[in-house]
């Protein structure tokens, strides 16, 4: 995706807004924003939204200081998606009342008519329920700061190179079995490779090696982001559980950002999206899988974690909890295994809130620290 870069627009001074009165006293502005254009609608007070407009972000920017200098209060909105969280910090520094939501299927009556400016006027009208008092039409994403993207983005970074390199082992493992030789994804590890170079006819070696040419210089970038990490955490001196595991407790933190953003450990247990759904209806209930609503990359990392503190940490009460199903020697099956380390991941993330917050410490917990 391009990138864009705008000279931000200064609002009037304080001395200027003061001595001419403001026309509008609230004005809700809704944003479909994309790489190359924003498509806005405006509602002026209590009138009905003005017909949505595409234009360029600069003059998008320009139009929205016009509105901050004409009104007493601006508020704003658009979906999260790739172009980010620029255009809220422009708004914000511009004066403007941004929030940016969780994107949301706008098209509620099933029309199969969906364009930006449909999307654009539905996105108005939930803003204007929203600044009414309605805070529940709206999921709100907490924006991070500059210095928290640039921490997660090496945890992210290093997910997107690994999966790049499994596709790229696929596709060369995909070659050889049409040839009748099924080999496992590790295919181009050292020794595997040596062994493979021998057995396969030369024609298919000669294809898999320019596969293993990508793949090798992937792992090589793997590594050298696996060390920047580990020893951006040793510098830093992070205290945290014995076999968390360097990688694991920092995807963590940086996805999380704040641990202070919770106030319960309800909403904690939430946003890793390993909660139990419920479908209930009168005398009708039944319990759903896990709703995975949340950060899938906070997911990963818990169920990774859990793992190794359910086999190294026998002191944790949540170990002892489910030693029944989850100890080396237990005699559960798949299944059953599959559902209990979701439920300890699940609790093991409200343990760490509480650690982190200082509701309780590592010794009532039963963890054993470095």
């Amino acid at each position: 995706m391009n990138t864009y870069i705008i000279n931000k627009p200064v609002p009037a001074s304080k001395s200027q807004s003061k001595s001419q009165p403001k026309r509008y006293s609230v004005v809700k502005l809704s944003q479909d924003v994309h790489a190359h254009n924003v498509v806005s609608s405006v509602q002026f007070e209590g009138q009905a939204p003005k017909p949505a407009r595409k234009a360029d972000p600069t003059v998008h920017l320009r139009r929205v200081a016009e509105l901050v200098n004409e009104s007493e209060k601006v508020y704003s909105c658009y979906e999260a998606g790739p172009t980010g969280f620029t255009l809220h910090r422009q708004l914000t520094e511009l004066g403007v009342e941004n929030i940016v939501v969780v994107p949301v299927r706008l098209d509620e009556r099933g029309r199969r008519v969906v364009t930006d400016k449909t999307d654009t006027l539905q996105l108005g009208v939930r803003l204007d329920r929203y600044v009414a008092g309605n805070k529940e039409v709206f999921s709100v994403v907490r924006v991070p700061t500059v210095a928290e993207e640039q921490r997660r983005a090496w945890t992210r970074q290093r997910k997107q190179l690994q999966s790049q390199r499994l596709s790229v082992a696929a596709q060369g493992r995909s070659l050889a079995l049409t040839q009748g030789w099924a080999i496992s994804n590790d295919w181009w590890r050292k020794k595997a490779w040596e062994v493979l170079q021998k057995q396969l006819p030369a024609w298919v070696v000669e294809h898999l090696t320019s596969f293993h040419r990508v793949i090798t210089t992937i792992d090589e970038e793997l590594e050298a982001i696996v060390k920047k990490i580990e020893g951006a955490r040793r510098q830093q001196a992070h205290a945290q559980p014995k076999w968390a595991g360097d990688i694991s407790m920092e995807t963590i933190e940086a996805e999380v950002c704040d641990w202070n953003r919770f106030t319960s450990w309800r909403k904690a247990g939430a946003y890793c999206g390993l909660t139990g759904g419920v479908s209930a209806s009168g005398q009708y209930h039944q319990d759903l899988s896990i709703t995975k609503v949340g950060n899938r990359r906070l997911r990963t990392a818990l169920i990774e974690m859990a793992w190794r503190m359910a086999r190294h940490q026998p002191n944790y009460w949540l170990t002892k909890k489910w030693a029944r199903l989850l100890s080396p020697g237990a005699k559960a099956h798949r299944r059953q295994r599959k559902r209990a380390i979701v439920a300890y991941a699940r609790a093991l993330f409200v343990d760490l809130w509480k650690w982190k917050t200082n509701r309780v410490t590592a010794e009532e917990l039963g963890w054993e620290m470095i």
